[in-house]
């Protein structure tokens, strides 16, 4: 059974218009939480990711040269106002999780989604209902997607 729903799964992402490109997309941790802050504002200051880091809060000048890093690779953007640059991320987070999830697909498991699955399943314990409830809410997805819902 598990591996009618590996193959099912497999077969989803063989589809045209299903294959997701997969970019390099490393970030470092520090970029990765910057990225998160930039996620949750939307947009903000060098100030206002800032302020959303716990204390001790990394220097202003640190946040400032690691959002024009990241804008250099290409992850943020800015507005200018006067001599005020307002950032917002130019890469959703649902790219960016995508892109570290195939990534880990080709660099750990041979681009194989039933290696990863199976690995997944195994690691957490899953039973067979457990697998039948994935594939269900999967199945259920994909037919909202299909719909344009």
């Amino acid at each position: 059974m598990f591996k009618n729903i590996i193959r099912y799964l497999e077969w989803w992402f063989i589809q045209p218009g299903n294959k997701l490109i997969v970019k390099n997309m490393q970030l470092t941790k520090a970029e990765e939480q910057i990225m998160q802050i930039m996620w949750e504002l939307g947009e903000g200051l060098v100030k206002d990711i800032r302020d959303r880091f716990n204390d001790p809060k990394p220097a202003r000048n640190t946040v400032s040269t690691m959002v024009r890093i990241l804008e250099k690779k290409g992850y943020v953007g800015h507005k200018t106002y006067g001599n005020v640059y307002l950032y917002y991320p130019l890469i959703s987070r649902e790219e960016y999780s995508k892109s570290q999830l195939f990534g880990l697909l080709a660099s750990y498991f041979n681009n194989s989604f039933p290696a990863m699955a199976s690995c997944f399943a195994r690691e957490n314990d899953l039973s067979v209902k457990d697998i039948d409830e994935l594939l269900a809410d999967v199945r259920k997805e994909l037919s909202q997607d299909k719909n344009g819902k």
